[in-house]
């Protein structure tokens, strides 16, 4: 049963009478609907659009004392509960940051993830990322300390991940595929950033994203370049095994591709790969 404990996660508590409308109208999923047990990718932003924390808001049944739990990277998680503490006002809402005691694991490859263990959820994004356990970091160290297993997985099935396949503060929802992996509900109501994200999407404006590439030779080094006829392309993200995540100009790409041109990084030759979950015209595709 692969499994790990991912000890760079930590958890953000919100909590009280009014935390669900509060959180709803801050991020950019439809976190009200979720049903207890249930998760959903979120990103905070930027007035600009731009994603300052992202993370898993899992709604929490009443018998762990309801509200969210937000599943986050570790190192954001005491500037996301000052930021949600500046948003709070008079709201009847509880922000408390729970990392130092509390800690995030998962189990994948099909197999169940033993629910004594904690909250357990599934990931939301794709369900083959398998189910995560928010629970205290001492239990979840049971799991064993084999995050890289974890990564090569995600990276396997083209998943980014805040801090390692983009910065915070540097990049728009599109463009970490927060649109193709139910991160953001384009039917709900305002939130921070909301008029340039549904602009971006109703004019099909990203031309950057973040998707796989393959390779069979030695792997580039994250943050190499990618280039093709001289012209830079991206850069190189999260590496696995003959595989990585890169950021792109898909135009770019495309022109590459039409002109014949041999796409690299760090002269390493990649090759583009489509996620089935990518609905997105994709470079290389034939056009109708």
């Amino acid at each position: 049963m692969p499994q790990a404990y991912l000890a760079d996660r930590g958890v953000v508590k919100v909590a009280g009478d009014d935390a669900r409308h509060f959180l709803h109208n801050l991020v950019t999923s439809d976190v009200e609907t979720l049903t207890p047990g249930e998760a959903r990718w979120f990103g905070l932003l930027t007035p600009q659009g731009k994603i300052l924390f992202d993370g898993l808001a899992i709604a929490v049944p009443d018998t762990h004392g309801g509200g969210y739990l937000l599943d986050v990277a570790h190192d954001q998680a005491e500037a996301l509960t000052k930021r949600l503490g500046f948003y709070k006002l008079r709201a009847k809402v509880i922000v408390e940051n729970l990392s130092d005691a509390m800690g995030v694991g998962v189990v994948w490859g099909g197999d169940s993830a033993p629910s004594d263990l904690g909250i357990t959820y599934i990931d939301p994004r794709l369900a083959e990322l398998g189910t995560r356990i928010i629970s205290e970091r001492d239990r979840l160290a049971t799991l064993g300390d084999n995050p890289d297993a974890w990564h090569k997985h995600r990276i396997h099935l083209g998943v980014p991940e805040g801090g390692k396949d983009f910065a915070w503060s540097d990049a728009f929802p599109h463009e970490v595929l927060m649109d193709q992996l139910q991160g953001v509900a384009f039917d709900k109501g305002c939130y921070v950033g909301q008029e340039v994200v549904s602009r971006m999407h109703h004019r099909a404006t990203a031309r950057t994203r973040i998707v796989p590439v393959t390779f069979t030779a030695t792997a580039p080094a994250s943050g190499t370049e990618v280039v093709a006829g001289g012209k830079t392309l991206g850069t190189i993200g999260s590496v696995g095994e003959g595989r990585a995540l890169a950021t792109l100009r898909l135009d770019r790409v495309s022109d590459a591709l039409t002109a014949g041109l041999p796409i690299t990084a760090d002269d390493i030759p990649l090759q583009l790969e489509k996620p089935a979950f990518i609905r997105f015209a994709f470079p290389g595709e034939p056009t109708l």
